[in-house]
């Protein structure tokens, strides 16, 4: 052993680092498993009033629908065409999906799984918001587009086009901006954020990106004007001021992220990456940021969802050979 380790030395190898944990880290609570999931499984969403997270089970064309207080899966939806992105609306208590295969929006009751309304977007319909008061919802699709729809009926009410399909988007909280990111369709094939006017639906802005590109995941932090925005190419945290578009900071991250979040109880970011892992980053003035735990998951976890309301992080486990389908929810600290 000391003598691999000498040799090791001597050939300038680096020993890998121990995974990095501390206070700011997740701790694993549960397991819920998902028996019959198979594929990738894409968004989360939670009724917090009913304790139920929803789950859209891709590959499978299923919403998985988790009771939290049991801890198991109680109802599925089946019959859909690569769901994606899901949303829920408290104001009409649907829930909503934007299924990828056919292009379609679909509104069920939260409770019932009824289904209420139904409307066609475009092909590749994918992530969903809604903005602060829940009066519509936004659904990226098609080679470049943000749906707007009438939360309660569905009803198509406008339309933002650009080049580029569009990845996870934010809506800024008192004001009329919409943040898309877009991994490619601009000249180079590099990514960019992509800033629109939802008042006005036209495109105010474009922000290219050099430092990294596949740009897939997004969170906001509209109290503190900053974007974060988790890249595949290389893995990098990109720190945005939304004012005037500069990134401030990219520290390396999770390689194969989709889901980015800001906690808002501590200023924690969290990148959550396919290659298996969470991590966490801190920051003590919004311009400098540094990695204080990674927190292993498993291969192709990439998904899922953070809530203030259950103080949790959802991680969603594909199932892949030697592991099963299933939902880990981790604590978050105080």
């Amino acid at each position: 052993m000391h003598a691999l380790f000498l040799a090791l030395v001597l050939a300038g190898a680096s020993l890998p680092s121990p995974p990095l944990s501390g206070d700011s880290a997740p701790v694993f609570k549960r397991s819920i498993p998902l028996a019959g999931v198979k594929g990738r499984i894409d968004h989360l969403a939670l009724d917090p009033q009913s304790e139920r997270l929803f789950v859209a089970a891709l590959e499978n064309g299923s919403l998985e629908v988790i009771d939290l207080k049991k801890g198991e899966r109680v109802k599925r939806v089946t019959g859909l065409k690569e769901p994606q992105g899901v949303a829920f609306v408290p104001a009409t208590r649907q829930i909503v999906v934007a299924c990828g295969g056919d292009g379609t929006v679909v509104a069920y009751d939260a409770t019932t799984l009824e289904e209420k309304h139904r409307s066609v977007v475009g092909e590749d319909a994918d992530n969903v918001r809604q903005n602060s008061d829940a009066r519509f919802l936004a659904v990226g699709h098609g080679s470049g587009a943000i749906a707007l729809l009438d939360a309660a009926s569905l009803k198509p009410i406008g339309d933002i086009k650009f080049n580029g399909h569009p990845e996870s988007f934010q809506l800024e909280s008192g004001s009329s901006r919409i943040f898309i990111n877009v991994p490619g369709g601009f000249v180079g094939g590099g990514g960019a954020i992509v800033v629109a006017d939802l008042k006005t639906q036209q495109t105010v802005a474009k922000w290219p990106l050099k430092e990294a590109g596949r740009n897939f995941p997004m969170a906001l932090d509209t109290a503190h004007k900053r974007l974060y925005v988790g890249c595949r190419r290389s893995a990098k945290l990109l720190v945005i001021d939304t004012e005037l578009g500069t990134v401030l900071a990219s520290p390396d991250c999770v390689g194969d992220a989709d889901e980015v979040f800001v906690d808002e109880k501590t200023g924690h970011v969290l990148v959550v990456g396919g290659d298996g892992a969470v991590d966490v980053f801190e920051t003590k003035d919004q311009i400098g940021y540094s990695k204080s735990a990674s927190i292993k998951t498993a291969s192709g976890a990439r998904t899922g969802l953070l809530s203030a309301e259950t103080h949790s992080l959802y991680v969603a486990v594909p199932k892949r050979p030697g592991q099963d389908a299933e939902i880990r929810e981790y604590s978050l600290p105080d």
